[in-house]
């Protein structure tokens, strides 16, 4: 078996990390200072040996290896903790790390007592080695989140976090999740299971149609998160388990966002879930549009708030009624009539554009917001989140074939095609060439590699004229696996001058069912541009718009 990546690696010290509450560098810190044993499936390990009750066979691939050394890991911490060590010797505060003490007691190697069933023999190391690697290990990931130097901050930061936990908890899945995270690493608990049972209450299993609601979590969730600060003493395990928090509390990728999150944010995060709920109950609303005034009231107000205007007759004069029609003692009713209509037809129109508009700013979320307010007659904008709320934690449990699932969203309408393309008119989904079957989204990687000039867009124009014959004769789908790269990117893939993709007028393609052979064979008699096969990859082929034919077997 080949060596895994670098990447692979990382993956199984960050799963195993998470799980046992350790610093995740220290895991890579070992597999460089060791590089042994020899694995049975081609790595080598993290000086990880068999004993006690583990046998040879449970410590001889490489995610067995991490596994043990995470568990020896956290092993070590709890025997110096139990000798008397205190937080600040085993964490440099400072810098964010494990201490060099605490490094040279892991270099020193580690035989676990009989007691600890879960516990790996960890071979000594050289200590120099061992820090080096931790250091340059911990750096990466800072400087991957730009953390400062200094992270004296971090402590007293996650306490004032934690604090305000129970004043801005909703009972949301994704936040129970995050408290149940932090009380199981707290425990040094290996999972969700274990966790759960520690808490040691009973719950109700999930009702008919929706998921398992473990709502009955909760006060014991918050009654044990209020518990922390005054137990806090700076351990590295309780410092992890309160970073799990925050970063699953703020959906961020790593514990060092997490960090860097902190010092600028509280939990206050009231509304910003909200907007999947809001745009589900503006995907249900025009079915459930009755033409009542009171709904056309609520959706004028919205426009107004999403537009910035200033008054109802501002928006009226912007949907295309003259508010003059309207004025008047006795205004003509059947001119009332066509005006409502016409604002209905306006209003519907815009709010069907709005799952595709929205950007999430503060303006929008709060017409919306206030649109909820209006349209179920909720006395003011608190009763509207929480009812924004609820409609949140149904769709969390709901099944797929729920009335309380997300509505599936609507694809937007494409405005008409352009005379000529050009790369200021693109639309990624429409066809190339009228009635073709190609479209701009597989020439330019879904919109990643938009074409800079005219030539560009002239150069993926005439190769999707050519390529749609090809598709003709062919009577079979192109499966395009790449078109259009920025010279930079096609430079750097094929390494030669002369690569078409960068022009844009060149594709890669296979075709369901059939080899390249079959493909080559079949436009090689015809095709006037260039036309190769690969033989790494059988079913690839290679189309360009060159004015020459040039034909090739990589």
């Amino acid at each position: 078996m080949a060596e895994l990546t670098v990447e692979q690696r990382n993956h199984y010290y960050l799963l195993e990390a998470t799980r046992t509450g350790i610093h995740k560098p220290i895991l890579a810190a070992l597999y460089v200072a060791h590089y042994s044993p020899t694995l049975t499936d081609g790595e080598v390990g993290l000086g990880i040996a068999p004993i006690n009750r583990i046998p040879p066979d449970q410590v001889n691939t490489f995610p067995e290896q991490v596994q043990y050394a995470a568990n020896t890991i956290r092993s070590i911490t709890n025997r110096l903790t139990a000798q008397g060590w205190e937080g600040g010797e085993l964490w440099n505060v400072e810098q964010g790390r494990y201490s060099d003490r605490f490094i040279k007691e892991v270099a020193d190697g580690y035989t676990p007592p009989a007691n600890d069933p879960t516990a790996a023999l960890l071979e000594a190391s050289d200590y120099e080695t061992l820090l080096h690697s931790y250091l340059e290990e911990v750096a990466v990931d800072h400087d991957m989140s730009q953390l400062p130097e200094d992270l004296a901050f971090l402590d007293p930061m996650l306490l004032e976090f934690i604090e305000q936990i129970p004043r801005y908890y909703q009972n949301l899945p994704y936040q129970r999740t995050a408290l149940l995270e932090a009380a199981r690493l707290w425990r040094k608990l290996d999972t969700r299971e274990e966790a759960i049972a520690a808490f040691n209450i009973s719950g109700s299993s999930s009702a008919t149609g929706v998921l398992a609601d473990e709502s009955f979590l909760d006060p014991a969730l918050l009654q044990f998160i209020q518990t922390v600060p005054p137990y806090y003493a700076g351990y590295p395990h309780q410092r992890e388990a309160l970073l799990r928090l925050v970063q699953l509390w703020r959906q961020v990728d790593s514990r060092e966002d997490a960090i860097a999150l902190l010092q600028s944010q509280d939990p206050d995060q009231t509304e910003k879930p909200l907007d999947s709920a809001l745009i589900a109950f503006v995907q249900r609303l025009p079915q459930s549009y009755q033409g009542k005034g009171e709904q056309r009231n609520a959706l004028t107000e919205t426009f107004r708030l999403w537009q910035g205007l200033g008054s109802r007759a501002t928006v009226l004069t912007e949907l295309g009624i003259n508010p003059q029609m309207l004025a008047g003692a006795n205004p003509d009713r059947t001119v009332i009539e066509n005006a409502a209509r016409q604002l209905d037809r306006a209003l519907l129109e815009f709010i069907k554009r709005v799952p595709s508009t929205y950007q999430e700013t503060e303006a929008q979320r709060e017409a919306l917001i206030r649109l909820v307010q209006l349209w179920r007659g909720l006395p003011g904008r608190e009763s509207a989140i929480q009812s924004l709320l609820d409609d949140l934690r149904r769709m969390e449990r709901a099944r797929r074939d729920s009335p309380d699932a997300p509505p599936p969203p609507q694809p937007v309408a494409l405005p008409p095609r352009p005379q000529q393309w050009t790369p200021t008119n693109i639309q990624l989904y429409a066809s190339i060439i009228p009635n073709g079957n190609f479209t701009w989204a597989e020439a330019t990687h879904g919109g990643s590699r938009m074409p800079p000039n005219q030539a560009t867009v002239d150069a993926i124009v005439r190769i999707a004229q050519l390529a749609q014959q090809a598709r003709d004769r062919l009577g079979r789908p192109f499966r395009v696996t790449s078109w259009y790269r920025p010279p930079d990117l096609s430079q750097r893939i094929e390494g030669i001058s002369q690569s078409r993709h960068g022009v844009g007028d060149a594709i890669d393609f296979y075709c369901d069912g059939l080899t390249g052979n079959q493909v080559y064979w079949a436009l090689d008699p015809w095709w006037t541009g260039g036309l190769g096969r690969y033989q790494k990859f059988p079913n690839l082929i290679h189309l360009d718009a060159r004015n020459y034919r040039a034909r090739w077997t990589h």
